[in-house]
């Protein structure tokens, strides 16, 4: 595959209200590229679960490969993504949020308190990162290089992995 397509959903009750205050979806942008990727879809919204639940659904059902979350990882009470990701996902791949903690780790201790989830729901791989754009480029930037394996295997590329 040539192109992959990305959608980015950002959790944020102040960022919803102004939008212009994202600095994500440039960090994403960047690194997506990387493997050939481009942001397709890109929607900023209140941390609500069903409304996040919601969202998750119909950008799986656009023409798009991997739907990446920021925001709504942490310890806050309105922080729900985690929890509704589950609820939309057909299975986990929990290796993915650990590999990032793994990493994170190294630069601060208090990584251990996100609580990301990543999964699939029908062919698309749905991962969510935290808030912060410095987090999300070094997480997005250690697990870039797995991505698009990932995507050709859930688009049906029965090439072996070895």
């Amino acid at each position: 595959m040539s192109e992959y397509r990305f959608a980015l959903l950002v959790m944020s009750d102040s960022k919803s209200k102004n939008p212009q205050e994202d600095r994500v979806a440039p960090v994403v942008e960047d690194v997506i590229k990387t493997i050939g990727g481009r942001l397709i879809k890109f929607e900023i919204i209140p941390d609500e679960k069903e409304l996040i639940k919601k969202k998750l659904v119909e950008f799986s059902q656009d023409d798009v490969d991997v739907v990446l979350t920021s925001g709504g990882t942490g310890l806050y009470p309105r922080d729900v993504t985690p929890q509704a990701t589950k609820e939309v996902l057909d299975y986990e791949i929990p290796a993915i949020p650990q590999a990032i903690l793994i990493n994170a780790l190294q630069k601060t201790k208090r990584a251990m308190l996100s609580r990301m989830v990543a999964g699939v729901r029908g062919d698309v791989l749905i991962i969510n990162l935290p808030g912060s754009p410095k987090a999300v480029k070094e997480d997005l930037e250690y697990i870039i290089d797995v991505l698009d394996h990932a995507i050709d295997k859930l688009k049906g590329d029965a090439t072996p992995c070895g």
